[in-house]
């Protein structure tokens, strides 16, 4: 997707009201699957505009630029992507770890919806962010944070439930998952099974700090 200068509006306008307002937002649709799909550089502008049915003459009656079209795009995923993260990681029906695993557990089911063709939108442009605009790369790390906020929160409560050994850096543990998973996903889209978004899964909590077993720990065995 080649970041070209702001063109003059042209070709016929589109009508005004709600239905302006339901192309731009298809338009993002469309386009936010393309580049999880392909990525930033490989997608094309013309062929999401075909997916929509907008005339090529009318993109920027709804977009300034296509780089406010990537900016809009990136903004649809972070937002989409957080509800997805918060509905697991604030369930407070279920336990902090458990949590973060039916977080994979929901990721790794809409990666098989789509047949592992689609990554991380965020992941995949961080891949290629030496080609983005260069305002991208601060967007892109302030979504990254936000996420592992998110999980060093969940296991922030994990260590206050004890099941976390208190001296669990959990800030360090998050952005160590991140890391680990944008690998696993990008596996995940090469193999095009859940294979490494479960071995993932597996070792990050296998590999977890626990609290230590206080009986064992004062020298007292259970019989």
């Amino acid at each position: 997707m080649t970041i070209e200068a702001p063109k003059p509006r042209r070709g016929r306008p589109p009508k005004a009201g709600r239905e302006n307002i339901d192309t731009r937002e298809a338009l993002v649709r469309c386009g936010t699957a393309v580049l999880t799909e392909q990525g930033f550089t490989a997608a094309g502008i013309e062929g999401i505009l075909r997916q929509v049915g907008v005339p090529k003459g009318s993109f920027y009656y709804y977009f300034d630029s296509k780089e406010a079209f990537g900016q809009a795009i990136i903004e649809n995923y972070a937002r989409f992507f957080a509800y997805k993260l918060d509905k697991c990681l604030l369930n407070q029906n279920v336990a902090p770890l458990e949590r973060i695993q039916a977080f994979v557990t929901d990721a790794a089911q809409g990666m098989a919806k789509y047949h592992f063709r689609r990554g991380c939108l965020i992941g995949n442009l961080g891949q290629e962010v030496s080609n983005l605009p260069t305002d991208y790369r601060e967007r892109i790390i302030a979504i990254l944070r936000s996420w592992e906020q998110r999980i060093e929160q969940c296991l922030e409560l994990a260590r206050q439930q004890k099941t976390l050994d208190q001296q669990a850096d959990c800030h360090a543990l998050a952005t160590y998952f991140w890391a680990g998973w944008e690998g696993a996903v990008m596996r995940a889209k090469l193999n095009g099974n859940a294979d490494p978004l479960n071995n993932f899964i597996t070792l990050f909590l296998a590999g977890l700090p626990r609290q230590p077993d206080v009986s064992i720990k004062s020298g007292v065995q259970n019989v």
